[in-house]
């Protein structure tokens, strides 16, 4: 099936339309990686540490549910650059059902895991994380209170914004530049 998906697709890259022979080029380059699940899923088994990881930076281009399962695998090793791709790609595919453990990760032992799961679940607009990202805030690390601030910003709810007020007059500017940008995304 896919081969014939392929196939219908090469011929349109030959299309007089420009617009259709972009389109095609896009969607064929879709189907080929979700051809090559078999092979991403491989390496992400065994391959060595930075092939792994450009192969978890290429699920994020698979719209397929089988991605799910091994990112959320790769959130229980030890590697915190695995953990910190995983999360961004799950981040970027906003799947609902992987937002529990990522909120587990804001809390994660390597600082730079913490920032990117904060990051990642400002993608879901979800109320319930303001509570998470505003404790955040109150945090030493500067670069993890920014990215809960942001965050906040990209929920865009109402109850996001005391937290946000509160965070322009942190001393920490880029705690305050974090706030100042989020506080215009926030609804009214």
């Amino acid at each position: 099936m896919l081969e014939e998906r392929k196939k219908k697709l090469i011929e349109l890259l030959r299309d007089p339309d420009p617009e259709i022979r972009k389109v095609a080029a896009e969607s064929l380059e879709l189907v080929e990686s979700f051809s090559s699940l078999h092979q991403i899923l491989e390496i992400l088994q065994g391959g060595e540490r930075g092939a792994k990881v450009k192969a978890i930076y290429a699920l994020e281009r698979i719209h397929s549910d089988k991605v799910f399962p091994p990112l959320l695998q790769l959130l229980q090793q030890s590697d915190a650059d695995l953990r910190a791709a995983a999360i961004q790609v799950l981040g970027a595919k906003k799947n609902p059902l992987t937002l529990a453990t990522l909120v587990k990760h804001l809390k994660d032992p390597h600082p730079a895991v913490c920032v990117l799961a904060a990051e990642a679940v400002g993608n879901f607009a979800d109320k319930r994380l303001i509570p998470y990202l505003a404790a955040l805030i109150r945090e030493k690390d500067d670069v993890l209170a920014a990215a809960a601030t942001t965050s906040l910003g990209q929920i865009g709810a109402a109850e996001g914004e005391v937290y946000l007020l509160a965070a322009m007059q942190d001393p920490r500017p880029t705690v305050r530049l974090a706030a100042t940008k989020a506080i215009s995304a926030i609804g009214i």
